[in-house]
C-alpha cells in the first residue's frame, strides 16, 4: 500500500518530477519526442518532418534536405497536484528536456546527435504512524529520492530508395539514482532512528533502430509507416552501494547507544527492456498530418538491483494531428502549425504484485514562424491524469508547458559570384 504522505520542500526544482511513483525502478520515464511530437500526444514513429528532428525514429533523419542544418532545444514547466483521498499538495518543476542537431551527410545519409533524458527520480514523502496510547512510540518514515539517467546519442540514417529508409542511434547512457528511507521518533528524543540509503550508478551503451516506408497515392495523399526496435539487455557497468545506519531497538522505540553501520558495495545486474514500436502518419495536401503510435516495453523481463519480477510490461497508445493552413502563405497565421493529441500509458511501476497506476493525457500547441527565417518557436500545453490502481494509491493531475525552439538554417551551399 502506498502510504498517506506529506510532500516536503516542494519548491521550484530542476528535476522534472516530484512523483512518488518515481520511487520505483529508474523513476519516471522521459518523453522521447521533440516539441512537435509532444504537442501531438507523443506521436513520432511515422513522422518525417523536414523542419524538425525526430530522434524517436532514427530512420527519419533522411527527411532533411542536403542544404539544411537543424538545431533544436526544448524545456518544460510543470505543476502537479497530488491526492490520495485524504491529503492534497502541489509541486512545481522545470527542466531542460533535450538538445539536438540534424543534417545530411552525403546523398543518401542523414545524421543527428544530441542530449536526451531517459528517466527522472524526485520525491520526498513522510508517513506518520501514530500510537494514540503512547505518543513516545509514534514514529515517522521518510522516503527521499533523487537523480536520473541521461543519454547522449549519435544517429545515422540511410535512404535505400525513394520510399524506404533505415536508421540507428547509439547512445551513451549514464547517471545515478539514489533512494533513502529514514525512520524517526518525533516524540521520543531518547530513541535512535534508522536509515537506509541505496545508490545505483550506471554507465552503459544503448542501441535504437528504426525504419520508415513512405507511399504516395493520388496527388494529395501521402502516408509513412514507421517501426522502431531497441534490444533489452543488462547494462554493462552498473554499481550498487547500500548504507544502513541505525540501532537494534529502533523499531520498538527503546533507547540504545549501540549504533550499527553496514555498507555494501556490489556490482549487481540491472537492465533495460526490449522496446517495440510502430506508427503511421497520413498527410493530406502537405497541410494536414494525422498520426497513430503504439509502443510496447518488456519491463517484466528486466532485473533491477539484482532482483527479478519487480516491474510490469509498459504499453502506450498515442494519437495526434497537425494542421498548417498554407505552407507558402504570406500571413503569420497561415504559416503557423497547429497541433493536438492524446495518449494512454500503462507504466511499468509494480506495487503489491499489481500495476501501480495508469495514465492518460491530452495536449495542444503550435509552432510560430520566426520572422525572416525558416525557424520556429514551439509551445504546447499538456494535461495528464495519473490514477492509482486502488483507492489508497496516490493520484496525480499534471499541467505541463513545453517550450522549444527550432533553428533551421541553410549551411551547406556554395555562393556563386558572377
Amino acid at each position: 500500500m502506498l502510504m498517506s504522505f506529506l510532500m516536503a520542500g516542494v519548491a521550484f526544482a530542476q528535476n522534472n518530477t516530484n512523483s512518488p511513483y518515481s520511487r520505483y525502478g529508474y523513476g519516471q520515464l522521459a518523453d522521447q519526442g521533440a516539441s512537435n511530437s509532444r504537442a501531438m500526444g507523443g506521436v513520432a514513429y511515422g513522422l518525417r518532418d523536414k523542419q524538425h528532428t525526430n530522434f524517436a525514429n532514427p530512420a527519419s533523419y533522411t527527411a532533411v534536405d542536403s542544404l539544411t542544418f537543424i538545431f533544436e532545444a526544448g524545456m518544460s514547466l510543470q505543476n502537479t497536484n497530488f491526492d490520495n483521498g485524504t491529503l492534497k499538495t502541489n509541486a512545481k518543476n522545470t527542466s531542460l528536456d533535450y538538445l539536438s542537431m540534424h543534417f545530411r551527410v552525403g546523398n543518401r545519409f542523414g545524421m543527428s546527435l544530441g542530449l536526451l533524458p531517459y528517466a527522472n527520480v524526485g520525491y520526498d514523502m513522510q508517513n506518520v504512524i501514530k500510537n494514540n496510547a503512547d505518543a513516545t512510540k509514534t514514529y515517522a518514515i521518510n522516503y527521499y529520492g533523487e537523480g536520473g539517467l541521461h543519454q547522449a546519442y549519435v544517429g545515422l540514417a540511410y535512404k535505400i530508395n525513394r520510399k524506404f529508409s533505415i536508421g540507428a542511434n547509439i547512445s551513451y547512457l549514464w547517471g545515478a539514482v539514489e533512494h533513502a528511507m529514514m525512520l524517526t521518533f518525533p516524540y521520543n528524543d531518547e530513541a535512535f532512528g534508522f536509515m537506509t540509503r541505496e545508490h545505483v550508478g550506471i554507465n552503459s551503451v544503448k542501441f535504437d533502430f528504426g525504419a520508415q516506408y513512405s507511399y504516395q497515392f493520388g496527388k494529395k495523399h501521402f502516408a509513412t509507416f514507421g517501426a522502431v526496435f531497441s534490444p533489452g539487455y543488462n547494462l554493462t557497468n552498473t554499481t550498487y552501494f547500500q548504507e544502513i545506519i541505525g540501532s537494534t531497538t529502533a523499531i520498538s522505540g527503546g533507547s540504545s547507544s549501540g549504533l550499527i553501520v553496514k555498507e555494501t558495495d556490489l556490482n549487481v545486474p540491472s537492465g533495460i527492456p526490449m522496446t517495440i514500436g510502430a506508427g503511421v502518419a497520413y498527410i493530406y495536401d502537405g497541410r494536414l498530418t494525422v498520426g497513430l503510435d503504439l509502443t510496447y516495453q518488456a519491463w517484466s523481463k528486466v532485473s533491477f538491483m539484482g532482483n527479478e519480477d519487480v516491474f510490469v510490461d509498459r504499453t502506450k497508445v498515442a494519437v495526434g494531428a497537425e494542421y498548417l493552413p498554407d505552407p507558402i502563405g504570406r500571413s503569420f497565421l497561415q504559416r503557423t502549425k497547429y497541433r493536438i493529441g492524446a495518449y494512454y500509458n500503462a507504466p511499468y511501476y509494480k506495487m503489491d504484485d499489481v500495476r501501480a497506476s495508469k495514465e492518460w493525457g491530452v495536449s495542444a500547441g503550435f509552432s510560430i514562424p520566426i520572422l525572416r527565417s525558416r525557424s520556429y518557436f514551439n509551445i504546447s500545453g499538456q494535461y495528464a491524469r495519473v490514477k492509482g490502481q486502488t483507492a489508497d494509491f496516490i493520484h496525480e493531475n499534471q499541467l505541463r508547458v513545453n517550450i522549444g525552439v527550432t533553428f533551421t538554417e541553410r549551411w551547406f551551399y556554395k555562393t556563386r559570384v558572377n
